[in-house]
């Protein structure tokens, strides 16, 4: 497994200190996020996960811990938006150039707005996806907000 991804070099590119850490990625697991955390032995609130969605029709990214579900309505409401679902995998995919399973926050085809949960800023270090299954960078989340220029508001259900 490459441990060099889109992913990583923009966060080398935006000069922000992380660490990659790879896992065994398991493609039956029903809860991906939750088998990350559990593979890399460490609490589902550290380990966040990366969906893509659509707010008022626009793609946006969320990334929330992998033990909690998003409102949709609170994140509708974190970009100044009435309704937000669930982006189709195949649309995902083809829009962030990434896999289902290695969909990173970073390094996607186009930049598109983004929101952390709040809850995840209590964290001195947090795990997102790194850009391929199986690889996880750890990092501060104030790094990933500002690499991300992302909102951060309570999204999660």
């Amino acid at each position: 497994m490459s441990k060099v991804t889109r992913a990583t070099k923009a966060l080398e590119q935006a000069k922000v200190a992380f660490t990659v850490r790879s896992y065994d990625y398991d493609p039956g697991a029903d809860k991906v996020g939750l088998q990350a955390a559990d593979a890399l032995g460490e609490p589902p609130m550290r380990v966040l996960k990366t969906l893509m969605t659509l707010v008022d029709g626009k793609p946006a990214c969320v990334i929330v811990p992998s033990d909690r579900e998003v409102s949709m309505k609170k994140l509708a409401a974190s970009f100044k938006g009435k309704s937000a679902e669930m982006m189709k995998p195949a649309d995902a995919e083809r829009m962030t150039g990434y896999k289902v399973g290695g969909i990173s926050p970073f390094g996607q085809m186009r930049p598109v707005r983004t929101a952390i949960e709040a809850e995840a800023m209590a964290h001195e270090l947090v795990f997102l996806n790194g850009g391929q299954r199986g690889l996880q960078v750890q990092m501060a989340p104030r790094d990933a907000v500002a690499v991300l220029d992302a909102v951060v508001a309570p999204l999660v259900a």
